[in-house]
């Protein structure tokens, strides 16, 4: 006899395991991952590359390969159950157990544990040392010798903020150390054996200043010398190490107004030289402390930013002598709320300044006029990109478009050319900066502009490169680009389905891959992030995916004769490869609805492959699901594809009930996994299937103005399909959804009772009012999300009246007959929860059952781990009490009085009460 499966259970979520952290070692040989278990403490686990396990730690956190693959760096944090009892017991937080350091030698197989570690950097391009700031330095206290008299010895300073921390340089080789006190800043040179940091000079041992540890032959070097009280910022090495440069403020006076100054140092130079200074900057600028200081990759140019005088504060006002109110004016480029959104940032705000080292000549890029700058070749470019979007920010409001003028900038000059007017979508710069490109929204149209010649070539002018399923009243998007070749002689382009190589000079192309005819997409995957540009000399590969069976796979292209050939395609989700630096070894993972992602290893060919991790053997015992493909057609005619996922003892001769859940478009995802997991918004298709459940996710398109008619012309007919097919019980059928699927379900139960329940998030029940609201978390407009994008409405409230009162359900209330679950929390930045607000009132002015969670201080969901779990047993109670004659939990029939708020949550099922 088979032995019955177990059912999922809320208290199931914390025996599931998620993948974190995935890496390979540069040779490919060692694999490291963390495993996280229901979202508590995570495991490190180090295997080889047959998948045996080579070393393990608890509670890890971080772990990173040094680039020789000889060490294996990680944090290990305090177990996170153990905190929690020590804040029960009002431990403050300064004395609660601090993170560890660990550093584990792959050949050696030993262990090291530093405590108390505020933050470590090992070098990015080179291997040998790993530096490190200690949080708390412990002294031992010596005995008192009281047979002669003592000298009164000085108390050494506290490591802090202020005072700065012991940072420690160690050998990883020798395990030979050195330690510098009181550091607030520490820096590796990229590529040069170079260690620059700054001390505040508490101890007797050193100045304050800036010092660069040659770390080739030892030689520590003074750079600068200030007081104990300068602050510093932007501390940056050139690449090669042999250019550092810092930003000083000297001044100890609390004046509104730093008086920062520039400085550069240079291998061979025994100080730094001061390059700007408040009297020597450019009139009506001042040297930024926010602006990020770099070097071009031939070092001989060195970047920072200039900033306008910060404006003044009367500090002898009193808090009742200040006017505090806020002036919206009609004609500012900025809504109010998007400006204080952006106090900080505008605060911080400078322009990109650049001074050429050989002859220390400045030349102001960015500025007013032209606010955002965009350097090229790496920092060697003669042109620089300039752009400014605050003459089209006003319409921005409504239009959602983010329009910009742009001109180029001589380095060497200062010369500036305007090349375009209202440019609608982001122009970049070539990887060698021969070039600007980018999409024009407007007339659906990638571009090149040459900036040597200011020749501009149209490359898709009449050819379909945009979004052919565009449904919303916007100018189509790209599909985006593959990137450059090799010094910019071609660009790849994708359009839906295929990949194409265009000459930027004069538009001619070709097609790379064929996936038109079998309706297969085809992307680059790009293996290493600093990558400029695609080199011909390799072969690439592509990720595949296949619009009608939704099988993926990787396709391998030799650009050198175009040719390609499929290496794998299956029935799974593939993941985006990770590559080894220094070999073809890589991860990459399968999933399916049934099948969890585990790290597989192989290489570029994919013929022989090991799995690395089984993270989760248990799923096994559980009821588990499947997922399909079903198809249908709207009310409108159109040929409609979504997904259904049954429980695995599904039986076709049995009746099921069913929750419909859909936002847009999703059967694009039919081989996702679904680990059982507290949700933020929606349902687990795992745990509902487990349950007994089926769930339907139709896919919908949309007609401008009619977003709510369009989600019931494709999702009705799906739900009557199934029903048709005989397994769905008709009479238990209940729909969920979140923001727009919230929305779209508070919409049906106005035109249709086919619903017995249904849970709402986050919805918009009234868009002429939503339509004059805010999002929050950004302070924009929702103007334009009705008249050009999500909402589709097409227009204003003033053009179009009745569209905006037909797609409103608040209109429609009194026709609902189904009842409703209403999720909306109160610090919601997307959605302004008195929408929420305005639905539930309603339905209870109008005596139809229903409830509203409002999660206090929570966003657009709930996030914290305790309110997601609160959420998903309060709609599986919902959904069991209306679909599957269950009884009814306490709080939906009499709530939960705010009296007992945060003490009875009144899960408890009332006996006999169906």
């Amino acid at each position: 006899m088979i032995a019955q499966k177990k059912v999922l259970d809320h208290t199931d979520y914390e025996n599931w395991n998620a993948i974190k952290n995935q890496t390979i070692s540069s040779d490919g040989n060692t694999i490291m991952y963390l495993l996280e278990k229901g979202e508590k403490d995570s495991s490190l686990k180090i295997k080889n590359n047959k998948g045996k396990l080579v070393f393990e730690h608890e509670r890890a956190e971080k772990p990173v390969f040094t680039n020789n693959f000889k060490t294996a760096l990680f944090t290990v944090k305090p177990w996170k159950d153990s905190v929690v009892e020590l804040k029960r017991k009002k431990v403050k937080k300064d004395k609660l157990p601090k993170d560890t350091l660990a550093i584990y030698s792959l050949e050696t197989n030993t262990l090291t544990k530093i405590g108390n570690v505020k933050s470590y950097s090992i070098p990015e391009k080179w291997d040998g040392f790993i530096a490190y700031l200690l949080e708390e330095v412990k002294t031992v206290k010596k005995q008192r010798d009281t047979s002669k008299k003592e000298k009164k010895v000085k108390k050494p300073k506290k490591v802090g903020k202020n005072n700065g921390y012991h940072l420690v340089l160690r050998n990883l080789t020798t395990k030979k150390q050195d330690t510098f006190k009181y550091v607030t800043n520490y820096k590796f040179a990229k590529e040069g054996k170079q260690l620059a940091f700054i001390t505040t000079g508490l101890d007797s041992t050193v100045k304050a200043g800036v010092y660069v540890l040659n770390l080739e032959n030892n030689q520590l070097n003074s750079i600068f010398e200030a007081n104990k009280k300068t602050k510093y910022y932007q501390l940056n090495f050139s690449d090669s190490g042999n250019n550092l440069s810092f930003i000083a403020d000297r001044d100890t006076t609390k004046t509104q107004v730093r008086p920062n100054e520039l400085y550069y140092w240079t291998q061979g130079n025994s100080t730094a030289q001061k390059l700007l200074d408040p009297i020597s900057a450019p009139n009506g600028y001042r040297v930024s402390s926010d602006g990020t200081i770099s070097f071009s990759k031939d070092e001989t140019k060195l970047y920072f930013g200039l900033a306008k005088p910060p404006i003044v504060k009367d500090t002898t006002l009193l808090d009742e002598e200040i006017v505090n109110v806020e002036v919206w004016t009609y004609n500012e480029p900025r809504l109010y709320t998007v400006q204080e959104m952006q106090v900080k940032k505008d605060a911080k705000k400078s322009y990109t300044t650049v001074i050429h080292l050989n002859n220390k000549n400045l030349v102001q890029l960015g500025s007013t006029e032209y606010p955002d700058t965009r350097i090229g070749d790496e920092g060697n470019a003669e042109f620089a990109l300039l752009s400014n979007p605050e003459p089209y920010l006003l319409e921005s409001q409504w239009t959602g478009n983010s329009a910009r003028d742009y001109a180029i900038v001589n380095t060497n000059t200062g010369a500036i050319t305007k090349i375009f007017d209202k440019m609608s979508g982001r122009v970049s710069l070539s990887p060698k900066a021969k070039y600007a490109y980018g999409y024009n929204s407007i007339d659906s149209t990638w571009f090149t502009f040459n900036l040597a010649t200011k020749k501009m070539t149209n490359l898709t002018k009449g050819k379909v490169f945009y979004d052919e399923l565009n449904d919303s009243p916007v100018h189509p998007r790209s599909y985006g680009s593959a990137g450059w070749t090799e010094d910019d002689a071609s660009i790849l382009l994708y359009d839906r389905y295929d990949i194409w190589e265009f000459n930027p000079e004069n538009g001619t192309s070709k097609k790379l891959t064929d996936g038109r005819a079998s309706k297969t997409s085809y992307r680059y995957i790009e293996f290493d992030k600093e990558e400029r540009f695609l080199t011909k000399k390799d072969k690439w590969l592509f990720y595949t995916f296949n619009e009608l069976s939704k099988n993926s796979g990787y396709f391998q292209f030799n650009p050198k004769n175009n040719k390609g050939k499929q290496l794998i395609t299956d029935a799974y989700r593939f993941s985006t490869p990770i590559k080894a630096k220094k070999s073809d070894n890589v991860l990459f993972t399968k999933q399916s609805f049934e099948v969890f992602p585990d790290i597989i290893y192989s290489d570029l060919s994919f013929k022989k492959q090991i799995k690395i991790t089984n993270a989760n053997p248990q799923q096994s015992e559980y009821n588990w699901g499947t997922a399909e493909l079903v198809y249908w057609t709207s009310l409108d005619g159109e040929p409609l594809t979504g997904m259904l996922i049954k429980p695995e003892n599904f039986d076709p001769s049995k009746k099921y009930p069913m929750i419909v859940n859909f936002y847009e478009k999703s059967s694009d995802g039919l081989f996702s996994h679904k680990a059982p997991s507290p949700g933020r918004s929606t349902i687990n298709y795992s745990f509902y299937a487990s349950r007994g459940y089926l769930i339907f996710n139709p896919d919908v398109t949309y007609k401008v103005g009619y977003p709510g008619e369009s989600a019931y012309s494709c999702v009705i007919p799906g739900i009557t399909s199934l029903i048709e097919k005989g397994f769905v019980d008709k009479e238990n059928i209940g729909a969920q959804g979140h923001s727009w699927g919230g929305y779209q379900i508070a919409y049906l139960v106005t035109k249709t009772n086919i619903f017995k329940a249904v849970e709402s998030g986050a919805p918009v029940p009234n868009m002429i009012s939503a339509y004059g609201g805010i999002r929050w978390w950004t302070g924009l407009s929702r103007q334009f999300q009705y008249e050009h994008t999500q909402s589709r409405i097409g227009g204003t409230p003033w053009e179009y009246p009745a569209r905006y009162i037909e797609n409103s359900p608040i209109f429609s209330l009194d026709k609902v007959n189904t009842p409703m679950l209403i999720m909306h929390n109160d610090a919601d930045g997307h959605v302004p929860w008195y929408q929420g607000i305005e639905l539930f009132v309603s339905l209870r002015r109008l005596g139809k059952p229903s409830w509203m969670l409002n999660y206090n201080g929570e966003p657009h969901w709930p996030l914290k781990m305790q309110n997601r779990k609160d959420f998903n047993i309060r709609m599986q109670q919902y959904f069991d009490y209306y679909l599957k004659d269950a009884p009814m939990p306490v709080w939906m029939k009499r709530g939960v009085p705010a009296i007992e708020k945060g003490i009875n949550q009144g899960y408890e099922l009332i006996p006999d009460s169906k």
